[in-house]
């Protein structure tokens, strides 16, 4: 997932203003303030884009590259002319818009947290919902992380489709992968 915001800074309340301060790096929240500031950046923003891309995807052509790709996609839906965009950490290669790379972005930027909550809320939603699809691997609780449940369920039951085959993994290596 990746995500691109364009605030609407002539729309926004005084109180929503104050709600925003609270943005942060995605992961430094709890999934219920996730939960609640995803409405609030909706609420806020003149145009957001959410980009989902799939596991062969990136098995095929690499995590980093797809990553870029996807935001790459995200921030040509969001950006306008003569605006700076503000991109997490890397530089987005032939975008055609200015950028910044801000190392530490969702820490650094709201508008760099803020599509960090929607790409990380759409994410664990996803793997929810992915969950009842995909039984045994308890994406529910793990949406997809390499947790020690996750890499005991991938030991006892393989692979899903859902899981990328060039991830390394020890649990991966005790698996033979055709």
């Amino acid at each position: 997932m990746a995500a691109a915001v364009l605030f609407d800074t002539e729309r926004l309340s005084l109180a929503d203003r104050r709600s925003l301060t609270r943005l942060n790096d995605s992961k430094q929240h709890t999934e219920a303030a996730r939960e609640e500031l995803f409405p609030l950046v909706l609420r806020s923003v003149a145009r957001a884009a959410i980009v989902c891309r799939c596991v062969r995807g990136i098995d095929s052509r690499g995590l980093h590259r797809t990553n870029l790709d996807a935001l790459r996609a995200a921030l040509l839906r969001v950006a306008e002319p003569e605006t700076l965009c503000l991109v997490d950490g890397f530089r987005v290669p032939d975008f055609g818009h200015e950028q910044r790379a801000v190392v530490g972005g969702d820490g650094r930027s709201a508008a760099i947290a803020a599509a960090s909550v929607l790409a990380k809320v759409t994410r664990d939603r996803y793997m929810r919902r992915a969950a009842e699809r995909h039984p045994g691997w308890d994406f529910a609780t793990n949406v997809g992380y390499s947790t020690p449940e996750h890499r005991a369920a991938i030991g006892a039951r393989g692979v899903s489709s859902l899981h990328r085959l060039s991830f390394a993994s020890i649990a991966y290596q005790q698996l033979p992968l055709d």
